[in-house]
């Protein structure tokens, strides 16, 4: 089901290691969710008129997600396996790295110091 972008507002549940953003249609009269971190071609998506029921599908949506892929052989997907590669221009790296000696920290320990405190916002 298709729903508005008006009049909503947002939040997250998780399960089992997912996250999912949920969302508020005034229009439609119904919570949705989407699981977030996973990959393009993976989608699971929820919803409920109550959040019980939001969390009930949820629940379900992952459970059957997770079912799905071991009936078919897949390993199902977790949104973040812990490793992280990125490529950054050399300028970036070189401060990047000062910055993490300036820290007394290695440039592993200072990214994922910053990149933990960006997304928390």
């Amino acid at each position: 089901m298709a729903h508005s972008t008006r009049g909503k507002s947002m939040s997250s549940m998780n399960y089992k290691g997912y996250t999912a953003r949920i969302e508020f249609s005034e229009t439609d009269g119904v919570f949705w969710g989407k699981v977030l971190g996973l990959a393009p071609s993976t989608s699971i998506s929820f919803e409920g008129e109550t959040v019980a029921q939001l969390t009930q599908d949820f629940h379900n949506a992952v459970d059957f997600y997770i079912a799905d892929c071991a009936k078919s052989g897949k390993e199902a997907l977790k949104p973040a396996s812990g490793k992280l590669m990125l490529r950054v221009a050399p300028e970036v790296h070189t401060a990047a790295l000062i910055a993490a000696q300036a820290h007394g920290l290695s440039l592993n320990q200072w990214a994922a110091g910053v990149l933990q405190a960006a997304a928390r916002g």
